[in-house]
């Protein structure tokens, strides 16, 4: 039973407003990220996030299976996506976390949609971001290890190579389904890792934000004895660059120890 005061509690309204601080934190990433991830919000909360970088998350639809025509679906969601990470805010870099789609949609489309609810933000994909920390660690062959089918995997191989890397394996599993890429546990990685690199490449690629990669990295890295980067290390390390954290962080992989060269 609810028992009403005899006498109202008197509320007062103190005069002066308390002093705001420009932003509650001083760094501010945006992530656009896919209904079925699993993945990217936890890298990201254990790579980027701090005291000092808050990390803003909007799902966009995405189905699985996961092949070219459905990636290309995630396109006219990607504006209002951006629009749903604090709205009239600007954001210190914003990324859209997935590296197959970025692939078939496009870079420079990707950063013009975002762009329409984001005027001026640094845009990151993937992918992008996979070919700077590549050229970071001054590779120039790869292998290329990808969870998809062979259709999804062929345009991941024409990318890098347009970006002027020489590709000396490209292996993938024939997934189709993000949600069951995510379960491909680290350690397997790691092991898949060492079977599927080249001994004449400089560096590995593991593609895709569903893949647990950047939990593995430092292990792939120790397994196969040179550089690997992965579409999560390699997007939270440039989201962390552009925000102007140039802090070494060898946890997470010999790339998040390295500046962000100029484009």
């Amino acid at each position: 039973m609810t028992v009403s005061p005899q006498h109202p509690v008197q509320i007062e309204l103190r005069s002066g407003r308390p002093e705001l601080d420009a932003r509650p934190l001083a760094k501010r990433v945006g992530l656009i990220i896919l209904a079925t991830d699993h993945t990217t919000e936890p890298d990201f909360a254990r790579m980027v996030a701090s005291e000092r970088t808050g990390v803003y998350v909007a799902r966009i639809p995405y189905a699985n299976p996961t092949t070219p025509e459905n990636l290309r679906k995630m396109q006219p969601e990607l504006t209002a996506g951006a629009g749903l990470i604090l709205p009239g805010e600007s954001l210190d870099a914003i990324c859209y976390s997935c590296t197959s789609a970025s692939v078939v949609i496009g870079d420079e489309t990707i950063e013009a949609a975002i762009r329409e609810a984001k005027p001026g933000v640094p845009v990151v994909t993937p992918p992008l971001a996979a070919v700077a920390g590549l050229k970071a660690h001054s590779a120039r062959r790869i292998s290329i290890l990808t969870p998809y089918t062979i259709e999804t995997s062929r345009p991941m191989a024409d990318y890098f190579s347009r970006h002027g890397f020489e590709i000396d394996r490209f292996t993938c599993f024939g997934f189709d389904d993000d949600r069951e890429m995510a379960r491909i546990s680290p350690q397997a990685l790691v092991e898949l890792a060492r079977e599927v690199t080249a001994p004449q490449s400089d560096a590995l690629f593991l593609s895709c934000t569903a893949l647990r990669a950047a939990l593995a990295i430092v292990g792939i890295e120790a397994a196969i004895g040179r550089p690997a980067v992965s579409s999560n290390q390699a997007s939270a390390w440039q989201c962390l660059r552009l925000t102007g954290d140039d802090t070494a962080y060898p946890q997470f992989g010999r790339l998040m120890t390295l500046p962000l060269r100029a484009a």
